[in-house]
């Protein structure tokens, strides 16, 4: 059994990190921070110059055709190097989602642009009293002629001010049961009516409630079946869960190895040489190897031509334990002057394990 991704992906993984050397500046990085807004523009049409945004798509609908091993290896190395991928992850997730239940105008009109770059996609889905049992939304859609009034308000919903459309699910049938009177839309986030308001979390990122007072669109903005939004969603939650397994664990573990290696213990000896340091930071090595090994379990049945649903979300739970016990064990192992904040003097391992510890816990959900 070969656990290697192949020739073709080490070389795009070499093409890709030469890439990140050239756009994902300190700079980047460094806004990308203190805004708490993780995507970056200038560096997300850089990638869109380059044919990424959808490199593993088929080239008939703007892609590149590469496989899901070269992506793997791709998702794999920007997460590695803390490369701001939240626009591409919901933008190319819903145009990939249109691909299967959109409308022929839809196909046309949203996914060439979001290939090329030119628009932002967010997710319209938690709500105050529907945050992982999404389905339990009461965002209103009631049906007025040829439109649709939509009413209601969402949490949560990250890039809102930096986004073009909103992939919102509504409720438009309260008298079924709960996963079967919903409907998906695609609205416009210029619409008279909508309201965004910043929140700024825990974890230092900023995402946003969103407003919707009487918002009107017509129904060609409706995605999927009337009252059959459940299934548009779980096919944009399956792409969402096949991810690089365990890459943020990663780099964590890479940046708290680096201080393992400079800083010294009381009678002079490297951290990196006390055995109970190196326990620790093997027993997170093995977790990011599990991880890569679910991940990669994903990919190889999105090679075969399928939806790997239930792998996807092994995988995607796994990742995120995996990371919130790792950062909590690493955190715990720079002792007391790990609770520096990153941009402090002398905050161990730049301070970025203390910033994963507050960023890690929102990743169960």
């Amino acid at each position: 059994m070969d656990f290697r991704l192949g020739e073709r992906s080490d070389e795009f993984r070499a093409e890709v990190a030469a890439f990140l050397d050239e756009h994902l500046t300190d700079e980047v990085i460094e806004r990308v921070h203190a805004t708490g807004t993780v995507h970056d523009w200038a560096f997300y049409r850089a990638l869109a110059e380059r044919g990424w945004l959808a490199a593993g798509w088929p080239e008939e609908y703007g892609g590149q055709g590469r496989d899901p091993f070269e992506m793997a290896a791709f998702a794999q190395e920007a997460a590695r190097r803390h490369a701001p991928m939240d626009g591409l992850s919901t933008t190319m997730m819903v145009a990939r989602t249109l691909l299967y239940v959109g409308t022929e105008e839809q196909k046309r009109a949203i996914v060439p642009r979001a290939v090329r770059g030119e628009i932002l996609i967010c997710l319209g889905y938690s709500e105050p009293d529907a945050g992982s049992d999404v389905a339990a939304t009461k965002t209103r859609a009631a049906r007025d002629g040829n439109e649709w009034v939509i009413t209601g308000q969402k949490m949560f919903t990250t890039l809102a001010h930096e986004s073009d459309y909103v992939f919102l699910l509504t409720r438009t049938n309260p008298d079924l049961p709960k996963h079967q009177g919903l409907t998906m839309f695609l609205v416009p986030l210029d619409s008279p009516g909508i309201e965004i308001h910043p929140v700024h979390t825990l974890g230092g990122e900023r995402t946003n409630i969103t407003f919707y007072n009487e918002v009107r669109v017509p129904d060609t903005a409706r995605v999927g079946d009337i009252d059959g939004g459940w299934k548009a969603m779980t096919v944009a939650l399956t792409f969402e869960r096949s991810g690089g397994g365990g890459s943020e664990t990663r780099r964590v573990l890479d940046q708290c190895v680096e201080w393992a290696r400079t800083a010294r213990q009381a009678d002079g000896r490297r951290m990196l040489d006390d055995p109970v340091v190196r326990e620790r930071l093997a027993r997170v090595a093995t977790d990011c190897e599990v991880g890569r090994l679910l991940g990669l379990r994903t990919a190889w049945i999105a090679h075969q031509g399928g939806l790997p649903g239930v792998e996807g979300s092994m995988a995607k739970l796994f990742a995120s334990e995996t990371f919130q016990r790792a950062c909590s064990d690493l955190l715990d192992l720079l002792g007391p002057e790990g609770l520096r904040h990153h941009g402090e003097p002398d905050a161990p391992a730049g301070g970025w394990i203390e910033h994963a510890y507050r960023h890690a816990a929102v990743g169960t959900i």
